[in-house]
């Protein structure tokens, strides 16, 4: 019964500060700019600014068999599904040299055309719906990170400070490290929203305006339209949808950005501290009143931008005595919590790994187990030390279970299974203790 001392002690649950441990500082342009297609010409003018503040002259940039080999490598390190042409991405890089030059010609000569984009649905966090995501080919991917590299200098440069969704060394981390600070500071009103299917319905003419604004390269421009105009493959049915870019496009965080980007600086001009993670966005306030003003505002701008907000999802707060939800962290109060669907998923990945039929050798099995452990609680790191006991005899007892089962014993390990294999056992085994992870975090960050 000595093992259980220490957890059964009654502690003051604390959680380590976001700032205690901050995402690093957010890098200039200059320091992540793909240098085979930025040259030192190209960045200066980025800085001191462009001739009438748009981009001439980039297709060639677009279809330079470097630029193609570099895009490329994005694409195969990601890995991911095939699409509707069914090639792999093993089956491209076993071809690279010949689908880079076809793709260049191609491109080159204005004959390149998008296939269709498979679609298929995943669950929503914490809910019973699906959202869409769409699969370009693997060839369709590389040509839209081509022009990625090529436009994420040009547009980064123009986004404001707070927002933090799919831009370099910027990240969840760095947005709720802002949350926690404005909480602290007295901004406890909270304007939570939630665009109703963005990237589905984003008006696909404004959105090109927002492009032209920047670039006048009428090819590139033509590009990018050609991968609006896809269509949408399910099943057996084809079509071409009237609004949006697609959830898992290479190109579609960018756009997603730049559409809101004007939002972004309206509300911030406005006095409005507004922190967005894509299309996840909330907005911080002194005073009910003031929340009231931010989200009319917002209503108003979505609205006049053919965009919809969510009427059941959107609601002002206030953080003293409710909680709302932001990047998978449930705020209630001064605790910090996981998600329900957040803890719920890291237990899924830890029993497909802990089947009692299991045969491999538990020092392999607790290796396996670790990676999900180890990535999980990178993650969520700040929740309050009350979140990780749980979890740790949650994970305890799948192991138990499966040696009890390997001892001739039926049902779930409990009971005596804690002394035949006690929590030392697993320790001895390097299985990692969420629980003794954040106290040594803790530790670090008291000093």
């Amino acid at each position: 019964m000595g093992q259980h001392k220490e957890e059964r002690r009654t502690t003051v649950p604390y959680t380590v500060p976001f700032a205690a441990t901050p995402a690093r500082e957010p890098l200039p342009v200059r320091e992540w700019a793909n240098r085979c297609v930025w040259t030192e010409h190209m960045l200066a003018a980025l800085e001191i600014g462009v001739r009438g503040g748009r981009w001439h002259t980039l297709m060639d940039k677009v279809f330079a068999v470097q630029s193609l080999l570099e895009a490329s490598q994005r694409v195969l390190d990601n890995e991911g599904a095939a699409g509707v042409d069914h090639q792999t991405t093993d089956e491209f890089a076993r071809n690279l040299m010949k689908e880079i030059e076809c793709l260049s010609e191609s491109l080159q000569h204005d004959t390149y055309r998008p296939q269709a984009i498979r679609r298929t649905w995943i669950p929503k966090p914490d809910s019973d719906e699906q959202r869409p995501l769409g699969i370009p080919t693997v060839r369709d991917r590389v040509v839209q990170a081509s022009v990625l590299q090529l436009l994420e200098p040009i547009f980064d440069v123009t986004f404001a400070d707070r927002s933090y969704g799919f831009r370099h060394s910027r990240g969840c981390h760095h947005a709720l490290e802002d949350v926690e600070a404005l909480l602290a500071a007295g901004y406890v009103h909270v304007v939570d929203a939630d665009l109703k299917s963005y990237f589905d319905t984003i008006p696909k003419d404004r959105l090109l305006d927002r492009v032209r604004a920047k670039v006048s390269d009428r090819r590139v421009l033509r590009l990018i339209q050609l991968f609006l105009e896809q269509k949408i493959m399910e099943d057996l049915a084809e079509w071409t949808p009237e609004g949006g870019t697609p959830q898992g496009a290479v190109l579609s965080p960018l756009l997603a950005n730049i559409y809101l980007n004007p939002l972004d600086h309206e509300m911030a001009a406005a006095g409005f501290a507004m922190i967005r993670y894509a299309d996840d966005f909330v907005i911080l306030c002194r005073s009910r009143e003031d929340a009231e003003a931010a989200l009319s505002r917002v209503q108003e701008w979505v609205q006049a931008n053919g965009l919809t907000l969510h009427p059941a999802k959107t609601r002002i707060v206030d953080a003293r005595t409710e909680e709302f939800q932001f990047l998978g962290y449930l705020f209630r109060g001064s605790l910090r919590l996981p998600r329900k669907k957040s803890v719920e998923q890291l237990k899924d990945h830890v029993r497909e790994k802990t089947a009692r039929g299991r045969g491999d050798d538990l020092k392999k099995i607790v290796k396996t187990v670790n990676y999900p452990l180890r990535g999980w609680f990178a993650y969520f790191r700040h929740c309050t030390s009350t979140v990780y006991l749980p979890l740790d005899r949650w994970v305890r007892m799948r192991l138990r279970s499966i040696l009890r089962q390997r001892a001739g014993g039926k049902g779930r390990g409990g009971g005596h299974d804690h002394r035949r294999w006690p929590n030392a056992f697993f320790e001895e085994r390097k299985l990692l203790s969420l629980q003794t992870a954040h106290r040594t975090l803790c530790q670090s960050s008291r000093r």
